[in-house]
């Protein structure tokens, strides 16, 4: 079933202030999770809307929280979440980060105290919007193990970086630094497939195929040593740098509801306008754009974020897809908590 955005919106919303979440951070949690369905990015929609409202009652994300900024230098700033969704905190912070970039050319923003944030090329595509061009990451509860080890020792850490075009179809590199993302190995499960070696590992090192048994074992790093030296940058950077938990300081999404998630995140824009004018960028975008992905191209070549952009366009035509158990869990959501469905007269 495909469902109009501003419906998507309009329940989600409804959902999580009717859960008690106040409503400057139901906005930006909605604003969110519909932008990555409309997007595609369905692991990290309104899929995880009954997660994120169990850690809610549960004590593990604070509904009232009142984030508070410091300032560190004229262009870097630390963001102490209070506990918040991380979505709200992310916003946030990307908002900042370009705040301080139109005045300085560069904004900085650290944040701690957070929780997971879902996709992070929502916040670059926050900050292409604006004319600039976006770096952001966040570490995680730890999944994957260094090269040639056993045991989990980092999160599978992701990061984005994004850049404006002047079509609007903004450059969005978004990935995580471990083979896969958790949230893959969950949709894998889901539709019954496995894995290839070299994905995940067991406590004797041998490869977990089964994506059912892969949170019983350990995840391995992409690219090996390449994957994990990203990871380790993402984790000084969102982390250590920032105060937030470390490593096994962070809590994990599904298995400690009722805890603080300490994650951390590190936002960073740039405003192309200190560089050059937004004009030249564009046409000098468009150059790199046409080198990689023209038609004299061999092959069928893309920019990363085009395949989203494809799905927004199908989505804002034809409405937001759904899968059938995501459908039916938001449906849930909606009568335990006395909202309408504006699509439930459509099947009448």
């Amino acid at each position: 079933m495909r469902i109009p955005r501003d419906d998507l919106a309009k329940v989600t919303f409804g959902v999580l202030t009717s859960a008690g979440v106040d409503a400057v951070q139901a906005g930006a949690v909605t604003e969110n999770l519909v932008w990555c369905d409309m997007v595609g990015r369905r692991n990290h929609g309104v899929e995880r809307l009954p997660i994120l409202l169990k850690r809610a009652a549960a004590g593990g994300i604070n509904c009232q929280a009142r984030p508070q900024f410091t300032p560190l230098s004229p262009p870097v700033q630390r963001l102490r979440a209070d506990n918040g969704f991380g979505h709200y905190a992310g916003k946030l912070a990307m908002d900042r980060a370009c705040e301080l970039a139109s005045e300085h050319g560069v904004g900085v923003v650290g944040v701690s105290e957070s929780n997971f944030f879902g996709a992070g090329a929502y916040y670059s595509e926050l900050a292409a919007q604006r004319g600039m061009i976006s770096l952001v990451l966040s570490n995680s509860f730890p999944k994957v193990a260094a090269p040639g080890g056993l045991k989990a020792v980092l999160g599978t850490n992701p990061f984005t970086f994004g850049a404006p075009r002047s079509n609007g179809r903004s450059v969005l590199v978004d990935m995580s630094t471990a083979a896969v993302a958790g949230s893959t190995v969950r949709e894998k499960a889901a539709k019954g497939e496995v894995f290839e070696p070299g994905i995940a590992i067991d406590a004797e090192g041998a490869p977990i195929l089964d994506p059912n048994k892969v949170m019983s074992g350990t995840l391995l790093p992409a690219a090996g040593g390449k994957g994990f030296g990203l990871a380790i940058m993402v984790e000084i950077l969102g982390a250590v740098l920032t105060g937030a938990g470390v490593s096994k300081q962070v809590g994990s999404m599904y298995k400690h509801v009722d805890a603080a998630g300490n994650n951390g995140q590190f936002f960073i824009a740039l405003d192309v306008s200190f560089w050059m004018s937004p004009e030249a960028f564009g046409d000098r975008m468009e150059f790199l754009a046409e080198t990689i992905a023209g038609p004299d191209e061999p092959g069928h070549a893309r920019l990363p974020g085009e395949a989203r952009w494809a799905h927004f366009d199908e989505s804002a035509l034809h409405g937001i897809a759904l899968e059938q158990e995501t459908l039916n869990a938001l449906e849930d959501l909606a009568h335990e908590h006395g909202v309408d469905l504006p699509w439930a007269q459509c099947r009448g």
